[in-house]
């Protein structure tokens, strides 16, 4: 299953997806990752974050391959 992406209002993130494990984020650069295993709390808080790039890099990054 494809997680169908969201536009974010973000400096570095263009769009999040989500299908319920693998969290896809689209960088404005033009790269793409997936995150597998990703719990929902995670996804909800990156989606609620003020900074979505700050919140990655604290909270996704490095802890999700």
């Amino acid at each position: 299953m494809y997680a169908t992406m969201i536009p974010v209002s973000s400096s570095c993130i263009r769009a999040v997806g989500y299908d319920g494990s693998t969290l896809t984020v689209e960088f404005r650069n033009g790269k793409t990752y997936d995150h597998p295993n990703v719990p929902y709390s995670v996804y909800a808080g990156l989606m609620e974050a003020t900074s979505k790039g700050r919140y990655y890099s604290n909270h996704i990054r490095g802890r999700y391959r």
